[in-house]
């Protein structure tokens, strides 16, 4: 799992309530950084802000998905989640949106199913590589 917020105690506070879950949690404070360590911590998921400095969350979400090695990966929006932000996020490939603030179970609930959806499409990537 990778959190990427510019907001320190955003960041913990995802991480500890992810934690606390069982998940192995690996933060970043921006898009530039999350970009640095995706192909290194290899997530089943990862959660970005919208907002912040270097690479937004938006222009992080699009490049991860013109990455074929990171194209299939779960993202979610974790923002204040405007209509723009919503908008501007599905356009860019964005799985899931969780609005700011949030409650811990909402969190924990959202990052098992993107995880349940990632293994299903990687299970799917791999039969059809197989068949073809």
């Amino acid at each position: 799992m990778l959190v990427v917020d510019d907001n320190k105690v955003i960041r913990q506070l995802i991480r500890v309530n992810l934690e606390l879950e069982g998940f192995e949690v690996v933060t970043a404070g921006d898009g530039a950084e999350c970009l640095d360590l995706v192909h290194r911590v290899r997530p089943d998921v990862i959660t970005l802000d919208v907002v912040m400095p270097r690479l937004d969350g938006l222009q992080t979400a699009t490049r991860l998905r013109s990455d074929p090695r990171t194209r299939h990966l779960p993202l979610a929006i974790v923002s204040a989640c405007t209509p723009y932000e919503v908008d501007s996020g599905v356009a860019a490939g964005v799985d899931a949106f969780l609005a700011k603030p949030f409650e811990p179970t909402e969190l924990v609930r959202l990052v098992r199913r993107l995880m349940e959806c990632g293994r299903t499409a990687a299970l799917d990537g791999r039969a059809e590589s197989a068949a073809g």
